[in-house]
This record gives structure tokens, C-alpha cells and sequence, in this order.
């Protein structure tokens, strides 16, 4: 699933072509299920003829800031947002579940091989957003900040690094990214941590996920960048494997990478230097 970094890569992507359009209406090529929180014929007919004045991201939603809608989009694990001319096709049009037509003859397209993406029109964003957790990479997040949201918890904090609830946008990836980067072990539980330990945890997510932005995101399995192409950071990363493949050693130490299973969710970590119990 797109995590911070490819959604933010897909949000900056699409402002140049997007921001300034007006949308026309909205076509569903077919019957879109529960992808809606409104009907076919509300949402086209509520939708016509609003401007998109900005694009931004919460979390791991894109928000198409319109001039009286909020248009949210979730990807979800195969959804890719893309800006077409009407007349051209695209080999995601395969999976083409809604589009929307601008007023310069181009289309905003959503495809989604999976059907599990979501898009909302809502006049207010907390109509449809569950409780998320402070954004990672704003000023406000501090190490103080993390500290006081740590306080209390026992968490493992492979786990608790993927509770949207506790910090916004980091997925799989990045939560094994971030805590190679700090040197944490992923089973450790979240009041073992010492205060050093807390500040090299908030570096280590910062830097994940602006590496992660750096390099536009990590085109593994099906995500890419709207303009069709890969993003590169699946080339940078230190403990995430893809497909399993354990062959490419640790950077720092050149030990090996070892995976295991944390809630259901592969993980990824290097045990010279991310030891179970603190040195």
C-alpha cells in the first residue's frame, strides 16, 4: 500500500497539471460498489463545475481541495491517480474505475486493479477521516511530542509505528526503514526506550520518510508515480526487502538482513544492529 512518501510524491505530481481546472462532472465506467461515499448520480452532479484550488495530503489521503468540496481520494493497495487527454488512452485505463473531465479537454482518471481504493466528496475532511495521528514531518513534531505519545504504551513498536492513530502516514516500509535507521530492534516494546533512544527514533522516521519523498517513492509491486513511472526509492533502501528476497546484505554492518512476522506484517531488520535487548 502507497505509504506518506508515494502519496506526497503523487499529491506534488499532480498540482502543475490539476490546480486551476475546472471539473465538468464525474463518469463512472462502471457500478463503482462502496469505492463512493455518495451515489453515482450525487456525487457528478455535486461535483460539476468546481474548481480544484489546491492538493494536499493527511496522512495517506490525497485532498483535492475544491471550491466548495473536499474531493478525498485513499489508493489503498492498487489505486493510481493520473491526468490524461480525453482522447488518449492509458494502459491503466485497464482498470479505470472513475474520471473526472477538465475544462481543458484533459481527465483526472482513477484506475484500481484491487477495488479497494476510496473516493469522497465531503464538505469537511473529519466526516470521512478516521483519528490520525500528528504528521511526522511537521515542525510540530518534535521529540518531545513523540516522548509524550510514547508515555504509557507498551506497544511493540513495529506495531505502534503502524497505528495510523499514533503517527500519520507511516506503512510497512518506512516503519522498517525508520527503525534500522535508529538502531531499534522491531519486537521492542515502547517503554523500554530510553530518552536517546526516543530522539534517534523521531530522526530516524523524519528521515525515512523525506528519503523516501527524495526519491519519490517505492515502486514495489504496483505502485507508480502519476505520470506512469517508477519510483526509485526501492534502490535506497537499507532493512526492507522486497518480495522477500534476503540476499542483499545490511549497510552498515554487512550482516544480514533478517524477516519475521509482526501483526501480520512482514519485517524486515538487521540483528548486528538492531540488537533485542539494548547494548
Amino acid at each position: 500500500m502507497p505509504e506518506l512518501p508515494e502519496v506526497e510524491t503523487a499529491v506534488r505530481s499532480l498540482r502543475e497539471p490539476l490546480v486551476g481546472r475546472t471539473i465538468y462532472t464525474a463518469t463512472f465506467p462502471a457500478d463503482p460498489g462502496r469505492m463512493t461515499n455518495l451515489t453515482v448520480e450525487v456525487l457528478s452532479a455535486r461535483i460539476a463545475g468546481q474548481r480544484i484550488e489546491s492538493i494536499t495530503r493527511r496522512a495517506k489521503y490525497l485532498i483535492f481541495n475544491l471550491s466548495a468540496d473536499k474531493l478525498i481520494v485513499h489508493l489503498k493497495m492498487t489505486g493510481h491517480l493520473y491526468v490524461m487527454p480525453a482522447a488518449e488512452a492509458n494502459p491503466f485505463d485497464r482498470w479505470l474505475r472513475v474520471y473526472f473531465p477538465l475544462d481543458n479537454g484533459d481527465q483526472l482518471r482513477f484506475s484500481d486493479a484491487r477495488k479497494f481504493g476510496r473516493v469522497s466528496l465531503v464538505r469537511d475532511p473529519a466526516e470521512i477521516l478516521p483519528d490520525l495521528g500528528p504528521e511526522p514531518l511537521d515542525d510540530e513534531f518534535t521529540a518531545k511530542v513523540l516522548k509524550e505519545r510514547l508515555t504509557g504504551r507498551s506497544t511493540i513498536l513495529k506495531s505502534l509505528l503502524l497505528d495510523q492513530s499514533f503517527v500519520a502516514g507511516v506503512g510497512n516500509i518506512y516503519a522498517d526503514e525508520a527503525l534500522h535507521i535508529a538502531k531499534l530492534h522491531p519486537l521492542r516494546h515502547a517503554n523500554t526506550l530510553t530518552n536517546a533512544e526516543i530522539k534517534r527514533l523521531h530522526a530516524a522516521i523524519r528521515q525515512a520518510l523525506s528519503d523516501g519523498i527524495l526519491h519519490e517513492g517505492a515502486s514495489i509491486n504496483w505502485y507508480r508515480k502519476p505520470d506512469g513511472t517508477r519510483g526509485e526509492s526501492q534502490d535506497y533502501l537499507r532493512a526492507y526487502r522486497e518480495l522477500g528476497n534476503l540476499s542483499k546484505p545490511c549497510p552498515v554492518c554487512g550482516g544480514p538482513i533478517t524477516k519475521i512476522v509482526v501483526g501480520q506484517r512482514g519485517t524486515h531488520f538487521c540483528p548486528t544492529c538492531q540488537p533485542a535487548k539494548p547494548r
